[in-house]
């Protein structure tokens, strides 16, 4: 039971570390918003809570 808990803690640290590579090297972290995304930026799509805020800036009624 013991050896088991040990290698998981073991593989998670270890994948933690891999993952965080660039950071460490103190390069700038990754862009993982949708609207960093430049091929959905082609096809117009955007953030919903982006398209809510635009659509409550717009007048509901039109004269």
């Amino acid at each position: 039971m013991f050896e088991t808990i040990l290698i998981t803690v073991l593989i998670v640290a270890l994948a933690i570390v891999l993952l965080s590579v660039n950071i460490i090297r103190g390069k700038k972290f990754p862009n993982t918003h949708v609207s960093g995304n430049k091929g959905l930026q082609k096809y117009g799509v955007t953030c919903a809570q982006s398209q809510d805020r635009e659509a409550r800036k717009k007048p509901r009624i039109n004269w």
